[in-house]
């Protein structure tokens, strides 16, 4: 396991250089990322390429057994870029060029900027091409789907549109256009979506494909740079970093591209006091891993209190930047990179803090990350090892955009569905895939759709099949909702589930943050919130059922057998208990073995090869923790990680 530094070289005295370098070396650091926001140094006058100060900074490392991460520095064109293409500036959704502060201008298919971030993206690549040292390259920097209106962005929309519907007449006929008389005659009438008018005002089949358009373009931009690099660095692994953005791109269909997913890992330095708050980051991570269905790297991990363009957060307690570096190795990475070394002294992230502090005097922190470095050098015997799961929960791209473009009810959040059933499973000490509705859902034995309001009769034909062979599926309310083109089935919901679940849903309640009793076959008495489908049973047998409202007595939850398989469809949003009761009851119906009373906040992952499982138990809370774990009494820290290692009979 690899444990490396984001540096910023240009950022400080050459005469630093050198002893930042010996001490990376003594404290364990395998791995720097260099150079993606360095482009007005690399090519400080248009045509003018200087490469001798980064030589010398990759001399350094390579010197010291380093490897270096290099990066595209396309995030950040210089000034006279802009000065002189001015066009290169991207065009906000209102129709002015946004103003110029700080990073992430650029216009993806602006001609003028095509051209010179290709340029300098094939003048950096043939340059370290023969670097033994460069370990991957990363393009660009935490890049968003392309929200641009100018004129070049817009006609590339109408394109994409041309080449998905063929005419207008289809686009009309598949977007509902004659709703408030808003049939297009012309392509030339078809623009971005402005600002100008809240979203939920416009179709939402239009909003709906703008979004996939953007992700779609910035996906060509990575593609665009990829092909450069390959053909001059064709045995060096490329990827870019993503994080979880306001406008975060289909990371499914951009990381195909790419040889390995790296995420930027920020975990929350304040734990929250409510208890129904999903906040770990495991979540973030599994969803990572399930990009590529493949491990991954962490390119950024929280060092210090982040701050800068908002007021500072806490500093890390004691035990997190090395409890979150290896929760993330028991997820999956393969190596963490800390986002920084030092803190800068100047510009506006000066506030988002390094592993050393503005007085330059490594501190706690460093201290911790030394120990960090020392523990990964440790774990040799997992590095060929990865997570292998039973239970996968599906994020739906287009569904998640589609719930932000319509909200459905108050409190209603897409990713809080899918974090209360992976938190649910989790607690129950088993491994979770966050998976794309294209996975292979053949190789688990519980899939879980939570929300899937945006869903194709192909991929309700996948789960009907993978259930009917076996499989037990679960579905929520607002499942089967939308079409592929946003709009409503005219099906009684949820729709083309209606045999697997074995139920309909007669009516529904968006009742908001109001709470109504419930109660289960058990006898036990919970509450709902949220939603309330209100359920007929075709063939499906009530689990849960309200005991409030004028839908008293009848089913809120419900199971059914189909084929080989279970489905069982929850009609509600509940609580945490509650879903980990749940989870807990299906695990045991699927023969899939759980962890009896695990620790609130205490979590566990299993990595393994053919020979090995290790078992990592991680205490996510400030609380100490002593428990029991497969016959061994622990006592974890906050934030501390037991890792055991155990040999398969």
């Amino acid at each position: 396991m690899k444990i490396g530094v984001d540096y910023y070289p240009e950022h400080w005295d050459e005469n630093m250089w050198e002893q930042d370098a010996l001490l990376m070396k003594k404290t364990g650091v395998k791995t720097v990322r260099l150079a993606e926001f360095a482009w007005c140094r690399i090519e400080p006058r248009e045509g003018k390429f200087d490469f001798a100060w980064l030589d010398r900074a990759v001399d350094m490392f390579e010197k010291n057994g380093i490897d270096v991460i290099l990066c595209t520095p396309t995030n950040c064109p210089p000034l006279w870029l802009y000065e002189k293409y001015p066009n290169a500036v991207r065009t906000s959704p209102d129709g002015g060029h946004i103003a110029i502060g700080i990073r992430g201008h650029r216009c993806y298919n602006d001609p003028d900027f095509v051209r010179l971030s290709h340029r300098v993206i094939d003048k950096m690549t043939k340059h370290y091409a023969r670097r033994k040292s460069v370990a991957a390259w990363q393009i660009d920097n935490e890049l968003e789907s392309n929200i641009c209106a100018c004129e070049v962005c817009t006609k590339r929309y109408r394109k994409w549109l041309k080449a998905k519907y063929g005419t207008l007449d289809e686009l009309n006929r598949r977007y509902g256009n004659i709703m408030w008389s808003g049939e297009f005659s012309d392509w030339e009438q078809i623009k971005p979506p402005t600002d100008k008018y809240n979203r939920a005002w416009l179709n939402p089949a239009y909003v709906l494909d703008h979004q996939r358009f953007a992700s779609d373009d910035m996906i060509g931009y990575v593609k665009s740079q990829a092909e450069i690099i390959r053909r001059n660095c064709p045995n060096v692994p490329v990827t870019t970093n993503c994080w979880f953005c306001e406008n975060m791109p289909d990371l499914h269909k951009t990381f195909k591209e790419l040889d390995f997913t790296a995420y930027d890992n920020y975990p929350p330095l304040r734990i929250p006091q409510n208890d129904e708050a999903y906040y770990s980051h495991a979540f973030h991570l599994d969803f990572m891993r399930g990009v590529k269905q493949d491990n991954f790297v962490i390119m950024e991990q929280l060092s210090g209190a982040m701050g800068s363009w908002a007021p500072m957060s806490r500093t890390t307690q004691p035990g997190m930047i090395k409890g979150y570096s290896l929760q993330a190795f028991a997820h999956g990475a393969n190596e963490v990179i800390h986002f920084r070394w030092r803190t800068a002294v100047k510009g506006a992230e000066m506030h988002w803090h390094g592993l050393i502090d503005h007085s330059n005097v490594p501190g706690r922190r460093f201290g911790e990350f030394e120990d960090l470095c020392k523990t990964a050098e440790t774990l040799t015997e997992i590095t060929d090892t990865k997570l292998k799961s039973d239970v996968a929960v599906i994020y739906s791209y287009d569904s998640d955009l589609a719930l932000k473009i319509q909200p459905q009810t108050d409190g209603f959040y897409y990713y809080d569905q899918l974090k209360a059933w992976h938190d649910g499973f989790s607690h129950c000490g088993v491994n979770v895939d966050i998976i794309s509705e294209n996975a292979d859902f053949s190789k688990y034995k519980v899939v879980c759709a939570p929300a899937l309001y945006v869903c194709s009769e192909e991929t309700a034909a996948r789960l009907n099949d993978f259930e009917k062979n076996g499989g037990t599926l679960i579905l929520t309310c607002r499942s089967a909702v939308k079409d592929k083109d946003n709009g409503c089935y005219m099906r009684q919901l949820p729709a083309m589930f209606n045999e697997t679940a074995g139920c309909k849903v007669r009516e529904y309640d968006p009742i908001g943050y109001d709470r109504i009793d419930i109660c289960d076959d058990g006898g036990n008495k919970w509450q709902c919130t949220n939603w309330c489908d209100i359920i007929e049973c075709t063939s499906a047998k009530p689990i849960l059922t309200y005991d409030g409202n004028f839908y008293k007595g009848l089913p809120a939850g419900t199971v059914n057998d189909f084929g080989g398989g279970k489905c069982f469809y929850i009609g509600t949003v509940l609580f945490k208990n509650h879903y980990r009761e749940l989870a807990k009851r299906i695990l045991k119906a699927c023969n899939i073995g759980i962890i009896e009373n695990l620790p609130e906040r205490v979590e566990v992952s299993v990595r393994e090869n053919e020979k090995k499982s290790v078992y990592f138990i991680f205490n996510n809370s400030e609380e100490k923790c002593v428990f029991t774990f497969k016959e061994e009494v622990l006592s974890l820290a906050p934030f501390e990680m037991k890792i055991i290692s155990r040999d398969k009979c």
